[in-house]
């Protein structure tokens, strides 16, 4: 029978390596999460007050940004910590927690997208059935399917990681409890575990990629036919910032998760992870309001009653 040691904590050693830069890491990292929280609690709180935008829209970017507030929490108060009082370790239930929570909401950050997608190829291609297609219920409904996707897929990756033993230097290459990175530090054998990860995680970002990239594809073609210029630039407006985000983050997630031998290099996956666990959720908020000018206005308005106007 398998010995499984358990083990107490864990030391995160990610970027360890720039001694010289904790200071400034500490900073980058803390100055992104503040705001990441402001542009995405402001986001969610102009939505909220403005009744023009209780579309479903910005029902699922409400929740999106709500979203992005847990998943950057989760992970980068945690990491400006580390950085700048250089106590790298973490408890064995904290690792565990953190990768928990992370994969929930990673995952349901990527449900989302698709989503999010699927009601932008409602909405311009098929307009006149829009609103009976994308009603309350069903905008209800996806928005929990996805939460419980990701409840799905965080049990199975911190149930098949944490089920491993761990014995020797138990030191993490990474600035998180990150599944490959974990799994990197195990003396078990790992090949399972490796071919749930593809597997599960390999399904879900390709699944949810290709409904993304469909959906635009279709978006695509439908604003090209588009006979008036102008209804061509607000639809592309709209889209190509949703593209841009959806790109960052399935491109990132591919490379961590989605292919073999994911595990085997932690040295790159320091520098992706910062791309879709604080950068993505930082410039989320700025992308799908930059050229919104629905969202502009609700705040020229709303800042207008308050009297700064």
């Amino acid at each position: 029978m398998e010995n499984h040691t358990k083990a107490t904590e864990f030391i995160l050693t990610g970027f360890k390596s720039y001694p010289g830069s904790q200071l400034l890491l500490s900073i980058l990292f803390s100055a992104m999460y503040v705001v990441t929280v402001i542009g995405n609690a402001c986001m969610a709180l102009i939505i909220r007050m403005d009744p023009k935008l209780h579309t479903p829209m910005y029902f699922f970017l409400e929740n999106l940004s709500i979203l992005d507030i847990c998943y950057s929490s989760v992970i980068t108060p945690k990491a400006a910590l580390t950085f700048s009082l250089g106590r790298r370790t973490i408890s064995y239930n904290g690792c565990a927690s953190q990768m928990f929570f992370f994969s929930l909401f990673g995952t349901t950050e990527a449900f989302f997208l698709a989503v999010m997608a699927y009601d932008r190829f409602s909405a311009i291609c098929n307009p006149l059935l829009y609103q009976v297609i994308m009603n309350k219920r069903l905008c209800i409904f996806m928005v929990g399917g996805s939460y419980l996707s990701g409840c799905i897929n965080c049990t199975i990756q911190t149930g098949f990681t944490f089920n491993l033993s761990f014995c020797g230097p138990k030191e993490i290459n990474h600035f998180f409890c990150d599944v490959p990175a974990v799994m990197h530090v195990s003396c078990s054998d790992t090949l399972v575990n490796e071919i749930v990860m593809l597997a599960v995680c390999g399904s879900i970002i390709v699944g949810t990629a290709l409904v993304v990239f469909i959906s635009y594809g279709y978006i695509i073609i439908t604003i090209v036919r588009m006979p008036s210029a102008e209804s061509r630039h607000k639809a592309f407006s709209t889209c190509s910032s949703h593209m841009l985000a959806v790109t960052l983050f399935f491109g990132a997630v591919f490379f961590m998760y989605a292919q073999p031998g994911a595990t085997s290099s932690p040295d790159k996956s320091n520098a992706i992870s910062i791309l879709y666990t604080i950068v993505v959720p930082m410039i989320n908020p700025f992308i799908y309001t930059l050229r919104n000018q629905e969202v502009k206005g609700s705040l020229k308005r709303l800042l207008k009653r308050k009297g700064f106007l």
